[in-house]
């Protein structure tokens, strides 16, 4: 049940925001959405898509297995641009509302039509699979949050 770690990370994230920690590129006294914004670019963006990278590329056969999928050179280039988004967003997480724009909008789109493509599995292949049915808590819940976001942060 690996894959449950995606959705708790995003609501960590959520709870040290609401808590008031401060996050890496945030300073005593920003305001909540500014620190939530952050929070979302370094866990469940930065590390968790570098993760993902890994489990896509590394641990390719189990990941695929847990998905109801069989491995191949797609679930590569899906851990190549994991790592590129993940990266990406542990930089812009330092950055100002412009790089926080720039890097939800990649994420946002590939994590909604990603979740697209799951549903679609389930309805189509009756793949209700773990790694294919409860990702979706965070192929929506993370787009879900950055938009918000975004929008609390002035940043569209």
């Amino acid at each position: 049940m690996g894959v449950l770690i995606l959705p708790i990370v995003l609501v960590l994230a959520w709870v040290f925001a609401l808590l008031g920690w401060s996050p890496i590129g945030g300073q005593a006294g920003d305001d909540f959405a500014d620190s939530a914004m952050r929070w979302m670019l370094f866990l469940p963006v930065g590390i968790q898509f570098i993760v993902s990278g890994f489990m896509h590329t590394v641990f390719a056969k189990s990941t695929a297995k847990g998905i109801g999928w069989v491995t191949n050179g797609f679930q590569y280039e899906i851990g190549f641009v994991c790592w590129g988004l993940g990266v990406a967003g542990l930089l812009a997480m330092t950055r100002g509302p412009e790089a926080w724009l720039v890097i939800s909008v990649p994420v946002i789109i590939f994590l909604l039509l990603a979740g697209v493509q799951h549903i679609k599995q389930m309805a189509v292949e009756k793949n209700f699979k773990p790694g294919n049915s409860l990702i979706l808590l965070y192929d929506f819940g993370l787009p879900i949050s950055l938009i918000a976001l975004l929008l609390a942060t002035q940043s569209v």
